[in-house]
């Protein structure tokens, strides 16, 4: 005999699975708040040809130039400088640098690339797959050795890797591990959300790939966050995929993080965990 739960129930579990909210390190307090500016789109790249990345630039206000800031980049930039969305990064970047909790930290959102159409032909296309859920070290080109002078032209970054921090959701998610995998001197500390590490291009390769590391680790702080209610589809099991790299990343003695929730394929637990991934994430840089 089958026990049925009432379609009201059902409901409520399902909404209950990934019903997070912000937190109070999300919302505006009564602390010094840093500049967010959207910069003209950048074109002309060699590596990714025909294409332009919108992205902003975020420069907390205790930033002086006196010493180097440490960065963050983020993939899908602009849902993460919303200070309406799930993460709201410069609002939680203002009140934890604000309380010493992390670094003097410039942040750069990028989008990723569109194609630019024929003349007459619509809008374009996007490249966010190739450009995000591609092995190898073109993306990771392409922010180090492209956007990011441009992006923080003026401005003292630290060229310290511990002090440089890369993020993603999603397809964003594996990008981010992509590049500083491929580019561990420019990029020591990795954030992925709910990561694709499944075969769209390629990306179920990586537990090997960390475990055949074993003997030369390399210098990486990663921290992972999944959902059990995330997607299962034909390109593979989000949860099971992100529970090995976090089984790969254990075996090959890597300072890592792994949280579980119940959510789906959603930015709302990253974001409510996003305060404290800030204050695991640099919880050793040395601080004023």
């Amino acid at each position: 005999m089958r026990f049925l739960l009432p379609f009201a129930l059902l409901a409520a579990t399902a909404f209950a699975a990934d019903d997070y909210l912000p937190g109070p390190d999300a919302q505006v307090q009564d602390v010094p708040r840093g500049e967010l500016k959207k910069m003209p789109p950048f074109t002309g790249s060699q590596v990714f040809p025909d294409t332009s990345h919108d992205y902003a630039v975020y420069v907390p206000k205790q930033y002086d130039g006196s010493r180097p800031a440490c960065l963050m980049v983020f993939f899908d930039g602009m849902s993460y400088a919303s200070d309406k969305g799930a993460t709201r990064v410069p609002i939680v970047f203002d009140n934890l640098i604000a309380k010493k909790e992390m670094p003097v930290t410039v942040a750069v959102f990028i989008q990723p690339g569109v194609i630019k159409a024929p003349e007459g032909e619509g809008k374009g296309r996007s490249n966010r797959s190739f450009e995000y859920d591609s092995l190898g070290d073109a993306n990771a080109r392409f922010l180090i050795e492209e956007l990011l002078p441009e992006a923080t032209k003026g401005l003292r970054i630290t060229n310290d890797p511990a002090g440089r921090a890369v993020a993603g959701m999603s397809s964003g998610g594996i990008a981010a591990f992509t590049v500083a995998w491929e580019r561990p001197e420019a990029f020591g500390k990795v954030v992925s959300w709910i990561g694709s590490f499944t075969n769209i291009r390629g990306g179920y390769v990586y537990p090997a790939l960390i475990r055949k590391s074993k003997k030369e680790p390399k210098p990486l702080r990663v921290f992972l966050q999944e959902g059990r209610n995330d997607l299962d589809n034909l390109h593979g099991n989000w949860p099971l995929a992100n529970q090995d790299m976090a089984a790969a990343l254990k075996f090959a003695g890597y300072d890592y993080r792994f949280e579980m929730g119940e959510g789906g394929h959603s930015p709302k637990h990253g974001g409510s965990i996003f305060p404290d991934t800030m204050r695991w994430l640099w919880r050793d840089w040395p601080k004023e």
